[in-house]
């Protein structure tokens, strides 16, 4: 039989179209973009979060004796032992750079999926590049309500948004209240991103249903070099709860003003963000002693779980800091997209995202108070249940709920 030199060259390109399935078939990496502020005035925030993705790998790509997802063996087993491999990109806390760099991850980094963000403004863009590419994203540590909202397939997040941290610092109002403490009025402090704006929406909402009066609403320019006009505002209103959404920078300004200013709330509940961060409480924690934050995670969780405990002292040799909301979170976040991964069999996106969507893993398998990690079909897990932190002799202490509390609320603060 005479081969035709068409055939010859239809035979090379049926090889060639072979040759990408071969090769993601044996693949022994599994590529993972991860996007955050590695550099400007948030870039300790992107320090620190590489130290926990780094510290999630680890623990994937490792032999360790943790019920977490993955632990247990070496890479992914569903694709014959991949190692998962991390490319970071800085973001710079800006939206546009965001959309760039998520493009350059997947266009030519040829991730599989991509993590981030810290800013929810940033998480915007981001996801909606995802989207486009059809390439699965994970909101690790993003809390604005509205980002699961806007009919994504490709938007996954673990950890609770502000309408949930939210409700739980209104159920412990709720509570102290019948205990015979006084908290009639509040003033709301948010910067004017998305995160600020949505968390502010969030708890005038829950002030009106719940019969609280809000004596001062604020929003301020994010990054304001001054913050002396709106502090004596919340002065004058003189409220029962100061109630602040701000970044680090912020949130410091924040406190200094108010020292400088003689103002002096009975209780500060904030909406995590700057009032987590170690760099905050560094600069003016002196002032701070009883401030109130939500979160998701404490470290107080290792008495009942001791993995929480070992695995907070690897992320510690990393950074030389325990393990806080964020850090916690940007974790799980890789934990979590790897076992999606794994089940998938594959580093195709639309095969992740299925896995994704399928997510059911008891919250004890987790570092975080959670019931479990299920995901509704907007991507938002709602059994990831907050806490209430209180800052007591230097260190974060669970005060709310009940049931993960270790110890009584101190109020009004000292």
């Amino acid at each position: 039989m005479t081969i035709s030199r068409r055939n010859v060259l239809l035979g090379a390109t049926a090889s060639a179209a072979l040759l990408p399935m071969a090769a993601r078939a044996q693949t022994s990496e599994v590529v993972i973009g991860v996007i955050y502020p590695l550099s400007g005035a948030s870039a300790q925030i992107g320090v620190d979060a590489q130290k926990a993705f780094e510290t999630a790998a680890e623990i994937i790509n490792k032999n360790f004796d943790y019920d977490l997802p993955l632990a247990r063996g070496e890479g992914l087993p569903g694709l014959g032992g991949a190692k998962v491999r991390l490319v970071f990109a800085d973001h710079q806390a800006d939206p546009q750079k965001g959309r760039a760099e998520a493009e350059r991850l997947i266009t030519q980094e040829k991730v599989c999926a991509v993590i981030g963000t810290y800013q929810s403004a940033v998480a915007v863009t981001v996801s909606q590049i995802c989207e486009r590419y059809q390439i699965p994203f994970m909101s690790a540590d993003n809390s604005s309500p509205s980002l699961h909202r806007r009919g994504l397939k490709f938007y996954f997040r673990a950890s609770p948004h502000d309408e949930m941290y939210s409700k739980a610092m209104f159920d412990f109002f709720d509570v102290m209240k019948k205990k015979g403490t006084k908290i009639e009025t509040l003033s709301l402090f948010h910067e004017d991103t998305i995160f600020g704006t949505d968390s502010g929406n969030a708890q005038t909402k829950l002030a009106a249903e719940r019969g609280y009066k809000i004596v001062s609403d604020i929003k301020y320019r994010a990054n304001s070099p001054s913050l002396s006009a709106e502090v004596q505002q919340l002065k004058a209103a003189n409220a029962d709860v100061l109630m602040p959404s701000s970044y680090t920078t912020d949130g410091i300004l924040l406190v200094k003003t108010m020292g400088e200013l003689g103002y002096k709330p009975p209780a500060i509940v904030a909406q995590d963000a700057g009032f987590s961060e170690k760099a905050l409480y560094d600069a003016v924690g002196d002032k701070l002693e009883g401030v109130i934050s939500r979160g998701t995670f404490s470290l107080d969780l290792a008495q009942k779980r001791p993995m929480v405990g070992k695995i907070n002292d690897m992320f510690k040799e990393k950074s030389g800091k325990d393990l806080n909301d964020y850090s916690s979170r940007q974790l799980m976040a890789l934990v979590l997209m790897a076992e999606a991964i794994n089940r998938a069999k594959s580093t195709d996106g639309e095969k992740i995202r299925d896995a994704l969507a399928a997510t059911d893993v008891p919250g004890e398998q987790t570092i975080m108070p959670w019931k479990r990690v299920k995901y509704d079909e907007t991507g938002q897990n709602n059994d990831a249940d907050p806490v209430l932190l209180q800052y007591v002799g230097g260190k974060f202490v669970t005060i709310f709920p009940a049931q993960a509390a270790v110890a009584e609320a101190s109020w009004p603060m000292k």
